[in-house]
This record gives structure tokens, sequence and C-alpha cells, in this order.
């Protein structure tokens, strides 16, 4: 399937205007609904479309998407079949995935990574209160708008749901799904994981948005894979020359990727509660520093 001959086609009212992205098994269109306005269409693949499997990844996504209503969340606003397209029809969000922009900017201040993972926090809270694990958290599948500092989580297309019987996954027994770079360690047995994987991977979107580094070093698949079974992450504090955090930012952050799960934080809200706490007393500190300094400068009584 080319990227470009589904423009200008309309499905279940969604007319495609122009070829937005696309990932290993889906190609994205921004597009207009007479009732429902502006939106971005998800079309499954070709060869996709012929894999019962990768069909039914597709429609429970959809089916995620509905269920998993918050403002941080982009929602699905239709899904389904039409003439052999498997399709779903999502909120459309501003701005650009969190990946780019964080590599067009540079890592980011402590106060607007707490923005970020307060926000995310609070959609992942809410999608795991509806026994849905998202599995695949990374800067990637976050849009994120500059000018509201809105970031939305978005892809369940690897989610999980709690409430299903372990003979109705997706995955083969013994493979890990996600993305090696922000994946948790015990999911790498390729066993069903729970809240604290997600925990691990936005704990590293923090790691990364702080610092534009990663927590491990590996440059290969194999590489990572063994230093996320062996190894303990960098410590923030050492992930970048001549830049320290305070110990209770560092301490929240490294908690988030504990290996031992009876040493991580046990829920995405815990951690986020914690991060953004940490985040928000170093931004007083440094306001304290700055507040002394000018009344030394200026004669200034504080």
């Amino acid at each position: 399937m080319s990227q470009d001959n589904l423009i200008g086609r309309t499905i279940a009212g969604y007319r495609l205007l122009k070829h937005v992205g696309e990932g290993g098994t889906a190609l994205v269109y921004s597009a207009e609904h007479p009732a429902k306005g502006k939106a971005a269409v998800k079309v499954l693949r070709g060869r996709q479309a012929q894999d019962p499997v990768a069909v039914k990844r597709f429609l429970r996504e959809g089916e995620f998407g509905v269920r998993a209503s918050h403002p941080n969340i982009i929602g699905t606003l239709d899904f389904g079949e039409e003439e052999g397209l498997y399709w779903l029809a999502l909120e459309w969000a501003e701005g650009e995935p969190l990946a780019n922009f964080l590599a067009a900017s540079g890592r980011l201040s402590p106060a607007l990574t707490a923005r970020i993972i307060g926000q995310l926090g609070d959609a992942i809270s809410t999608a795991h209160r509806l026994g849905i694990i998202h599995r695949d958290l990374k800067p990637a599948n976050i849009m994120y708008d500059p000018a509201t500092q809105t970031a939305k989580l978005l892809d369940f297309g690897i989610a999980r749901d709690t409430e299903d019987a372990p003979e109705a996954r997706l995955t083969r027994a013994g493979f890990f799904v996600g993305t090696l770079q922000y994946v948790a360690p015990e999911a790498l047995s390729g066993e069903l994981v729970g809240e604290q994987a997600d925990v691990y991977s936005v704990a590293t979107i923090a790691y990364q948005l702080l610092t534009n580094k990663l927590p491990f070093p590996g440059k290969t698949p194999r590489e990572l894979f063994q230093q996320l079974l062996s190894q303990p992450p960098i410590p923030l504090n050492l992930a970048l020359d001549g830049v320290k955090f305070s110990p209770r930012l560092e301490a929240a952050a490294m908690k988030g990727l504990e290996r031992d799960l009876n040493k991580r934080w046990k829920t995405v809200e815990e951690f986020a509660k914690a991060f953004v706490e940490a985040a928000t007393s170093e931004l007083q500190a440094d306001d304290k520093k700055s507040s002394g300094l000018m009344s030394r400068l200026f004669g200034r009584k504080e």
C-alpha cells in the first residue's frame, strides 16, 4: 500500500486529506469529518490487514482509546472496517511527538519536565484504574504542544487488559513487547507485566527529559538487553558533567528505575506525585537562592 494512495478517499465520513505519519503496522492521515471536524485517521497496512492477530490488536487499540477517556489521552472517535480497510479515527492533537521536541530543544528544565510527567501520570493512572497497561510508553508515543505545554498519550496498540486470561494474550509467551530503551527489565522474559512496568517506562522518560540521555549507555540491542538485566542504571546526577539535581529529585527518578519490584514505586500515581513534588521543591530552592543573591547585590531585605 502506498502512503499516498488513500488521499482524497472518504472512510466512514472521514475524508483523508494528507499523509502525516506511519508506523510498522499503520498509516496515519489528517482528515475532516462534516460533523466531527478535524481528526487523525489511522489505517492498518494491507499486509497487516490479512493477519487476524494484527487486526484484533488494531481493533483493541480502538476499544482502549474509547475506554480511557482523559484530557491527556488522545481519544478514539470511531473505529471499524470498511471495504477491507481497518481504521481508527482519533482526536486531532496539535503539536508534535515529544521525541521530536526533545531532539530540537535539548534537555528540559525540571519545572517543564514535572509539568509533562504530572500530566502523563494522571493519564496513565486513569488507564490503570480501567485495567489497561500501556506497555509502550516513550516520547514517540506522546504528542506535545509547546504553545500550551500540553502532553497527550497515544498508541495503545500493544496495551493489555488486566482482565484478560493469560490464554487470551496476543503476544507469544517468551517474547517481550515494547521498545527496548524504555521497557522494564521484567518484561524481557516475555511474561505478562503489570502497572510497575509502566512506572519504569515513565521514569525512563522523566530521566531522558531532564538529561537528554537514557539511563543505560548501550548502543546495540544486545548491549541494552544485557545491561537491563544485570547492571544498575547510571545515577541521574552522573548523567551530565557539571549538571546536578537535588538529591530528592534524583531519588524519585531512580526509585522508578529499580530492577527490584519491591523497591520500585508501586504505582505511576505515586511516582508522578513524588517526582513533581521534588521538582517543585528544587524550583522553590532555586528561587530562594536567586532572591538571596538579589538582596545581597541590591541591599534588599529578605
